[in-house]
């Protein structure tokens, strides 16, 4: 399986993913929101881009399916319940279901919701796994739910999929956040070195060329899957002094995102 990152520079630090069978040249463009580059790597690149798929409806994910399908004929994926938002779906997609690329590519689909209500990753069935996970999963962060999501629904995503995937997977999101997320995690757990020692790395990095990092990196750096850290949780007592004096983990990550939404 190949993996190519497409920066797009827009105002919104969009990442595109073309995932393509080595032995086919067969791809699936994910979120291909600039169709141009995309279009233009898979020529460069002799690949044929077969299948586009959105993670979810917003349009900083969709807007380039209209040309990249004129331009190639591809079949147009994203979540079951998605199709009142995603004109011209072809197919609805269902946690388990796989989505094949080529002869040797197998991406598992899982239901993500938080975000959105109709939000799928993408998860590789390869000896490394690597997750294509949208606006669910920043690196160092984890995705808002203004526009028609739910953080108690994103919390579950967290702790009963999201936190369960091995260690060695792969991240790759549909944004470049890294440094401003990991300063609200240096904001939370001001003592993270893990988190000031990648901040100095990546804080002036080249998107185009963008670390990825792993599940066993974000449980490191990301505040949202370190919520029963106690300088988190003492930190977070500062801004809600009625919080428990034990909180569960939920508690902890809901007013987290609460504060993130205004930080």
């Amino acid at each position: 399986m190949l993996v190519e990152q497409i920066w797009t520079g827009n105002a919104y630090r969009n990442f595109n993913y073309l995932i393509v069978c080595e032995e086919t040249g067969q791809a699936l463009a994910i979120d291909p929101l600039d169709h141009e580059r995309c279009l233009a790597a898979a020529r460069e690149r002799g690949w044929t881009i077969t299948q586009v798929l959105n993670t979810h409806e917003h349009f900083d994910h969709t807007g380039g399916n209209e040309a990249v399908i004129e331009a190639t004929g591809a079949k147009l994926l994203a979540h079951r319940n998605a199709g009142d938002a995603i004109a011209g779906m072809d197919v609805g997609l269902d946690a388990g279901d796989v989505v094949r690329v080529g002869s040797t590519v197998e991406l598992l689909a899982l239901d993500t919701p938080g975000h959105t209500m109709s939000h799928i990753c993408l998860l590789s069935q390869t000896e490394q796994p690597a997750l294509f996970c949208g606006d669910t999963l920043f690196n160092a962060g984890a995705g808002n739910c203004h526009h028609g999501g739910h953080p108690r629904e994103l919390y579950h995503t967290f702790a009963s999929q999201l936190a369960s995937l091995p260690e060695q997977t792969l991240i790759y999101p549909g944004h470049d956040y890294m440094a401003n997320n990991l300063s609200f995690t240096l904001s939370r757990e001001h003592d993270n070195q893990h988190a000031q020692s990648l901040m100095d790395k990546v804080e002036n990095q080249n998107p185009e060329n963008a670390m990825v990092s792993t599940m066993a990196i974000e449980k490191e750096i990301n505040t949202f899957f370190r919520l029963q850290n106690p300088t988190i949780i003492a930190q977070l007592r500062e801004d809600f002094p009625d919080l428990p004096e034990t909180p569960d983990p939920e508690t902890v990550f809901l007013k987290l995102r609460e504060l993130r939404n205004s930080w």
